[in-house]
């Protein structure tokens, strides 16, 4: 959150300037949609790609744009209830195709669309137009459970603007919404002096290289707690996967194989205690470690977590700072 701030603060004070390489739009696109594969994964969410083959590259800041896309997916994910389907489609329009497409100069120029299309709960029409400002989250009896900054839409539109761009919404209550982003093509900005490194050229091989980011598996059942902590160490570079609840824990552990499990200790149907016993009993996860998080931090409470297999225990309010060193310190051991 901290970081959208500082970037719609630099934004409006004009002080981000975009560094644009050509860039492959499929290969984007699926770097994109390889962020948010677990979340969409733990709510058994369809994802759907639409790309044209043979896109020309396209001149843009690919890592502003992949941040654009990433909100955009987030936003889908979190939004979407479980079972939904989210689509991600690419439309290459020539200007013969659009007369209305017109770059700074005032000429027609092609344009390059990427839609994000979900089934979720769907945005009231006397709505959209606050969606767009910093801090706003729309008010809604269907979504008012959704935590949030409400900064995502915001940088969204202020990044999709600086390269001469526009969002476009469409939605429905309860049926979902469609996100369009409108990227006029032309020389709007300046090369990168030094280019970023190349995107590998298949799918395969950015899934494989994305899947080397340690994987978190969060076992927690406050949304207030999961929202905190996925931004903070999606920040810091890691992926993670949320169960909200023992049970599901088991499942997820047992699928994803993570690197790190974090386990509330409290939660509904089994509680931290006995699922971290009964992972225990997976052969495969016998060593694999976690921490365990408590808000009751009474005496002994570290000892039944040890008692029950956990490898660490940290009570809550938790330090997010203490909390990434003792990920970071299991990771590296050997």
């Amino acid at each position: 959150m901290i970081n959208d701030i500082l970037d719609v603060a630099k934004i409006e004070a004009g002080q981000i300037k975009l560094s644009c390489q050509p860039c492959n739009v499929e290969a984007l696109c699926q770097s994109s949609l390889v962020f948010i594969k677990q979340q969409a994964f733990s709510k058994n969410i369809q994802l759907e790609s639409e790309i044209p083959a043979n896109l020309p590259p396209f001149t843009i800041d690919e890592r502003r744009i992949r941040q654009v896309l990433i909100n955009l997916l987030n936003n889908a994910v979190k939004f979407t209830p479980d079972g939904g389907k989210i689509s991600l489609k690419v439309s290459y329009i020539p200007f013969l195709d659009n007369a209305e497409n017109i770059n700074f100069e005032g000429m027609p120029c092609d344009t390059l669309e990427i839609s994000v299309v979900d089934t979720g709960i769907g945005i009231a029409p006397d709505q959209i137009k606050r969606l767009f400002q910093p801090f706003v989250q729309v008010e809604s009896a269907l979504n008012r459970n959704y935590n949030g900054s409400g900064l995502g839409l915001a940088l969204v539109k202020h990044l999709v603007e600086l390269h001469g761009g526009e969002v476009r919404l469409t939605s429905e209550l309860g049926v979902g919404s469609c996100f369009t982003i409108a990227l006029p093509i032309m020389p709007f900005c300046e090369s990168s002096i030094v280019p970023e490194p190349p995107l590998p050229s298949t799918t395969e091989a950015i899934t494989d290289a994305i899947a080397e980011t340690p994987l978190i598996l969060l076992a927690e059942d406050n949304e207030a707690n999961i929202t905190m902590f996925v931004e903070y160490l999606s920040m810091k570079g890691y992926r993670l996967v949320v169960a909200h609840n023992g049970r599901m824990a088991i499942n997820l552990a047992q699928q994803t194989h993570p690197d790190v499990i974090l386990m509330d200790i409290q939660m509904p149907d089994m509680d931290g205690l006995e699922t971290i016993q009964r992972i225990r009993q997976i052969p495969e996860l016998a060593d694999t470690p976690i921490i365990a998080l408590t808000a009751l931090a009474m005496s002994g409470d570290r000892d039944r977590c040890i008692a029950m297999g956990a490898n660490d225990y940290l009570s809550k309010p938790v330090s997010l700072k203490q909390l990434v060193t003792k990920i970071n310190a299991y990771l590296t051991e050997p």
